[in-house]
């Protein structure tokens, strides 16, 4: 167990705040800049949250399996603790230094609003901050809200509406990026000019990377040294990935080498980005294989290329393939039992499929000899269930279909930061 792994590996992180900070445009939006908080009691509570941990997940046809896990939080349980901890630490110490108010504004499906507005919540608990001078506004797709999480921010009035969860129906999931960032483009200056509060959009890639750097860091003092370990990841954008390498690479240059890590990707059969890119130099659609459907099962086949599902349900499905994890799931669960990480018996408890895809992914690329690396670290990235949550209820969150209903949601929460919310923990 690695406790406070933010703190531990505090110099890696701020070196890489402060890189980030030298390569950001001056035109590019706001930001509460790239320092974190005076280390006191209260910083080292609230980083608490970030633990990480190494187990062994055994042997599997001759490779070494392990896992980095990165979901101890029992609040989110996924992997986004850590950069959320930094990125709310940074609004923080921009509060404390010049006085002014932040409301953080970010789009996601589902894990990094979670995590974000779970950090919110901490830097009250532990006085950092006050729902005067800190909030959040956040937009997820309607088709995720069974994802978000219960908490304070939204069960308790004066802080849900300082910290409002906001629902998009557009033509594609990612369309809520969009609209989050026409709102800080469109009316952030409004805001700013009406109520003094500073609009901060969050979903950018550095502002998790440089959070990211204590997965190498951690792997570097807690597993010996391997020439070409593998990496594997269930990745929508691999933003977990790309943040070791960072770490890996920023190591290796201050003892005048370089990073020797390979890796793995397991993405979602319908969203095959990465995938395609990576062996076909284009992301286009063409490129994968044709399911046939086999009417003696009525599931859907394809032996042109292994490195895509051999069977699915659905080729369209948004799981790497959910007929192959359901194969896996028993020795999965065995797997993870042992390592300290239960899944549900029951596979349709599963809320969170980023680990079980993870694993699925790996396995079948051993069975298919796609893979030469025999040490391979797997980092769990999340994993929950229907036991461990209870999701925001309908009420607490509200629909919008433009930027404009965005804008007024928004405009409330920042009017709400001047009327006293005395009802979060930590806060008087």
């Amino acid at each position: 167990m690695i406790d406070n792994a933010l703190l531990r590996y505090a110099d890696e992180v701020r070196g890489a705040l402060t890189a980030l900070g030298a390569d950001r445009p001056p035109d590019a939006g706001f930001t509460p800049g790239f320092a974190l908080p005076a280390v006191d009691d209260r910083v080292r509570r609230y980083f608490s949250a970030c633990q990480l941990a190494v187990a062994d997940l055994g042997d599997y046809r001759g490779r070494r399996l392990r896992m980095l896990d990165l979901m101890r939080n029992p609040r989110t349980k996924t992997t986004k603790t850590g950069p959320s901890l930094v990125i709310v630490a940074r609004a923080v110490e921009f509060i404390q230094r010049t006085g002014e108010p932040v409301l953080l504004v970010s789009p996601s499906s589902g894990n990094k609003v979670t995590a974000l507005r779970d950090a919110v919540l901490r830097a009250y608990e532990t006085g950092l901050a006050t729902p005067e001078q800190l909030g959040i506004v956040v937009v997820v797709p309607g088709s995720s809200v069974h994802k978000l999480w219960d908490s304070p921010l939204s069960a308790d009035p004066a802080l849900r509406a300082r910290n409002p969860v906001v629902t998009y129906d557009g033509r594609d999931r990612a369309d809520v990026k969009a609209l989050a960032q026409s709102l800080v483009d469109g009316h952030g200056a409004a805001i700013r000019d009406e109520f003094g509060v500073h609009l901060w959009y969050t979903l950018e890639i550095g502002n998790y990377l440089v959070a990211d750097v204590i997965r190498a860091a951690a792997e570097e003092e807690f597993l010996p040294r391997a020439e070409g370990r593998l990496h594997v990841h269930a990745v929508s954008s691999a933003y977990g990935l790309l943040g070791h390498d960072l770490g890996a690479r920023r190591l290796a240059a201050a003892r005048g080498g370089k990073p020797t890590a390979h890796y793995f990707l397991v993405q979602h059969l319908d969203t095959a980005d990465m995938v395609l890119s990576l062996y076909h130099g284009s992301v286009s659609r063409e490129h994968r294989p044709a399911y046939r459907l086999d009417e003696a099962t009525m599931l859907y086949r394809q032996d042109d290329n292994p490195r895509f599902p051999a069977v699915t349900y659905d080729p369209g499905e948004i799981l790497v393939s959910l007929y192959e994890v359901l194969q896996r799931y028993p020795l999965l669960r065995a797997m993870l039992g042992r390592a300290g990480t239960p899944l549900p018996a029951d596979p349709r408890d599963l809320r969170e499929w980023s680990l079980v895809m993870a694993l699925t992914g790996i396995l079948n690329a051993i069975d298919r000899d796609l893979v030469d690396e025999t040490d391979i670290l797997v980092h769990g990235s999340g994993t929950y269930s229907v036991d461990d949550f209870s999701p925001i209820p309908p009420d607490r969150r509200t629909a919008v279909t433009d930027v404009g209903a965005l804008y007024q949601i928004t405009r409330r929460a920042a009017g709400a930061g001047a009327v006293p919310a005395t009802s979060a923990p930590g806060t008087s």
